[in-house]
């Protein structure tokens, strides 16, 4: 038959007591952030209105690893090196901004930024943009949910592409104000870190994204 063993009667030995839970609950957090779950803060405004800037959720690390991203899927990942700032560059010279085609073709180098925007297209699809809103196999997406693009601002790219096996082509819901994959073209499924399932602040927006 087992026994509890007594709390430590000493300063010291509560002293320890103390240093090990705490060094155990940090070394759980840690752990739970590096492959379970881990929160994030939006940057920009790229998400809006669906989630603003300084908004902040929780990414999971895990269900990817189990099941394949989905269309809709609203996802943590790495852009290729260069998609951050201005004229970011497609790998394909006729594609991307200011030409009829969404970039077809990303960089081969993953960045260390961290990107968050909704998955529109998967691996084999074909994709065209009209007026902001992906046509995917031919269908236009219905998306009441974003912030529509306004003329002149990259938002019809009427040539189809296909994507490529095993990469997701992601588009921010802020469609006139969003650096995404019709600039730098589709992200292989390996930069994907995971998906973005909860919002947790500010108070008011708690809820499912």
């Amino acid at each position: 038959m087992s026994r509890l063993i007594p709390k430590p009667s000493t300063g010291r030995g509560a002293l320890i007591e103390l240093v090990a839970i705490v060094a155990v609950a940090v070394g759980l957090a840690l752990l739970i952030q590096a492959f379970i779950v881990k929160p994030y803060k939006i940057p920009s405004g790229s998400m809006e209105p669906t989630l603003a800037i300084g908004q902040r959720v929780l990414v999971d690390r895990v269900s990817y690893h189990f099941s394949d991203p989905q269309i809709g899927d609203i996802v943590v990942f790495h852009p290729p090196v260069g998609a951050v700032g201005e004229g970011a560059p497609c790998a394909d010279p006729k594609a991307g901004g200011r030409t009829n085609t969404a970039c077809d073709v990303a960089g081969s180098q993953e960045s260390d930024t961290n990107f968050i925007k909704r998955i529109v297209a998967g691996p084999g699809d074909t994709l065209s943009i009209r007026d902001g809103h992906p046509v995917v196999n031919g269908v236009m997406a219905k998306e009441d949910f974003i912030n529509p693009c306004a003329p002149g601002e990259d938002c019809s790219f009427p040539k189809t592409i296909t994507i490529p096996p095993n990469d997701y082509f992601m588009m921010g819901d802020n469609r006139g104000s969003s650096d995404d994959s019709r600039f730098w073209g589709p992200v292989p499924r390996d930069w994907i870190i995971g998906d973005a399932f909860l919002t947790y602040w500010p108070p008011g927006r708690i809820g499912f994204p």
